[in-house]
C-alpha cells in the first residue's frame, strides 16, 4: 500500500479530465482497506471513473478501489450464485458470464466502469436494470472499518438510484457484489430499443446470450463514443419521468415526442430527444461538446475542463426547462 503525492487523475476518469490528487493510494485487498481506515476517514473514492465529472483538484486522499476476483458461491440445475469483487471491470464480467452461459446481464454489455459501482447507480440499459440480478452487496463502513452486507431490499434500488447514493453516501465503501444468474431457460429481453432490428439484420430468430450481447455492443458502438477515443461518461442526464397530464400537454405542441409508459399516471420521455430538440446535438463549445450521434452524451474533445463541461450541462438544463418545462436531472456524479 503505497501512498503517492500529486498524481494526475486523467487516466482514472473516462472524461479524461486533467485534475490532480494531492495524495493517492490504490487498494487491492480487504486487509489493506481496513488498515487504511484505521488512520484515514476523509476519503475520495474512485474505481472505474466512469460516472463522474471532476471539476477541481482533489484535496482528500484519493483511494482507488482495485480489489479483484470472481467466485462461484453455489449453483443448482437452474441458477448460479456469483460474488464479484469491486475492482473487476463490468464488461469483462459480462463477457465471463456469456462464455459460461450465465444469463441475466447480457443487455448490460459494454457499460463502462467497474462492478463495485454498478449498484450505486443501479445501471441499466435495453429494458434491464442490474438490481434484477443482484442478491447482496458487501461493503466496509468508513467510520468503523466494519464489514457490512446489504440484501437486495436493503439497497433501496430505484431508477438510477440506490441507498448508496443517498443515506449511505460517503459512509460505506462497496467491496463486492453478488448475483443470481440463470443457467438455462434464460429470460431473454429483446423488445427494448433496436435489439430486435439488429438481430433481424443478421437473420437471428432464436438468439443466444452472445447474440444479444453482440447486438447490444453493435448498437452502443454505433451511437456512443468510446471513452478511450473521446472523453465521456455515457448518458449524462436521466430520462425524466413526468405526469401523464404534463405529457399530453407536451404532445399537443410536439406530436412526435417519443415516450415510454412507466405507470398509468407517469410517462418517461427520452432526455436525448429533449436535448436534440433544444439544438445541442453535435454542438461544440471549445473542447466541450454534445456528441454528434447521441445528444445524451456530453464529451471532452481533448482539453476541456470539468467546469466547462458542467457549464454546458447547466446551459442544456436551462434551455430544456424553458422550451419543454421539464427539469433534466444530471445522472453523472459532478465533483464541484
Amino acid at each position: 500500500m503505497n501512498t503517492q503525492q500529486n498524481i494526475s487523475l486523467k487516466n482514472y476518469n473516462t472524461f479524461g479530465i486533467s485534475v490532480n490528487a494531492k495524495r493517492f493510494v490504490s487498494i487491492n485487498s480487504y486487509y489493506d482497506l481496513q488498515q487504511l481506515l484505521k488512520v484515514e476517514k476523509d476519503l475520495f473514492l474512485i474505481s472505474g471513473g466512469s460516472n463522474m465529472l471532476l471539476t477541481k483538484d482533489i484535496e482528500k486522499l484519493v483511494v482507488h478501489i482495485d480489489i479483484k476476483g470472481i467466485s462461484i458461491d453455489r449453483e443448482d440445475d437452474n441458477f448460479v450464485y456469483i460474488t464479484v469483487n469491486a475492482g473487476e471491470n463490468w464488461h469483462d464480467f459480462v463477457r465471463f458470464c456469456i462464455a459460461e452461459n450465465y444469463g441475466g446481464i447480457e443487455n448490460l454489455s459494454l457499460i463502462p466502469g467497474n462492478v463495485g459501482t454498478c449498484p450505486i447507480q443501479n445501471i441499466g440499459a435495453y429494458g434491464i436494470e442490474v438490481k434484477d440480478t443482484i442478491t447482496k452487496v458487501e461493503a466496509i463502513e468508513i467510520e468503523t472499518g466494519k464489514r457490512l452486507t446489504f440484501s437486495n431490499e436493503d439497497c433501496q434500488f430505484g431508477y438510477r438510484n440506490s441507498i448508496f447514493k443517498n443515506d449511505l453516501k460517503d459512509k460505506v465503501i462497496l467491496t463486492a457484489v453478488s448475483f443470481k444468474l440463470t443457467k438455462k431457460n434464460h429470460q431473454l429481453n429483446t423488445s427494448y430499443g433496436a435489439i430486435e432490428t439488429e438481430l433481424g439484420s443478421k437473420n437471428i430468430s432464436k438468439p443466444s446470450l452472445k447474440n444479444i450481447s453482440d447486438a447490444v455492443i453493435a448498437i452502443r458502438k454505433s451511437k456512443l463514443p468510446d471513452p478511450k477515443e473521446i472523453g465521456n461518461s455515457g448518458s449524462f442526464f436521466k430520462n425524466p419521468v413526468i405526469s401523464k397530464t404534463q405529457f399530453l400537454e407536451l404532445q399537443k405542441e410536439h406530436p412526435s415526442v417519443p415516450s415510454y409508459a412507466v405507470s398509468e399516471t407517469e410517462i418517461k420521455v427520452p432526455a436525448g430527444w429533449l436535448v436534440e430538440q433544444s439544438g445541442f446535438k453535435g454542438k461544440r463549445f471549445g473542447d466541450a461538446g454534445v456528441h454528434k450521434k447521441q445528444a445524451l452524451v456530453l464529451v471532452n474533445y481533448g482539453t476541456a475542463s470539468g467546469s466547462e463541461i458542467y457549464q454546458l450541462a447547466k446551459k442544456i438544463q436551462q434551455t430544456v426547462l424553458e422550451k419543454f418545462k421539464i427539469s433534466l436531472e444530471i445522472e453523472v456524479n459532478v465533483i464541484v
